[in-house]
């Protein structure tokens, strides 16, 4: 079995309107997030990693836009329903912030194994939404980082 590596991203999708894209999680409705996914391997990129991610989970090309590493990263602990999809004894995530602007319009393609539906939000509607407390705390440093 291949185990998952315990460093991923986190995407912030937003608009210049300053709205978010959100997600619904397929193995969990009702769970919403922003683009997540784990490296591939060690040697992985980290900026590749988002925009693959982001590809993979909405058909957005990133490298069309801005992506911006906010050099902030979490470390929280795994939850229990997923821990199985790691290495035993692997309790923690390292996961890195990033940030990628696109117009409104842009077409979204969810990866239908992963995701049920999107939505675009405005600031802290999209944070009081997420299940994860580290996708909310960085939806809403989006908004004091476009301020300065």
């Amino acid at each position: 079995m291949s185990y998952k590596i315990p460093e991923s991203v986190l995407v912030i999708i937003y608009s210049p309107e300053l709205e978010v894209l959100l997600l619904e999680r397929a193995d969990r409705p009702g769970f919403w997030q922003s683009v997540t996914g784990s490296k591939d391997s060690m040697e992985e990129d980290l900026a590749f990693t988002a925009q693959r991610e982001v590809l993979e989970e909405t058909s957005i090309d990133a490298s069309l836009h801005t992506l911006s590493d906010w050099k902030l990263s979490n470390v929280y602990e795994i939850y229990p329903v997923w821990r199985h999809r790691y290495a035993p004894g692997v309790t923690q995530n390292k996961e890195h912030v990033f940030g990628l602007c696109v117009p409104r319009q842009t077409s979204v393609t969810l990866a239908p194994r992963e995701h049920l539906r999107f939505e675009w939000l405005p600031l802290k509607e999209a944070a009081d939404r997420c299940f994860s407390a580290s996708n909310a705390e960085a939806i809403l440093q989006l908004g004091r980082r476009l301020q300065t």
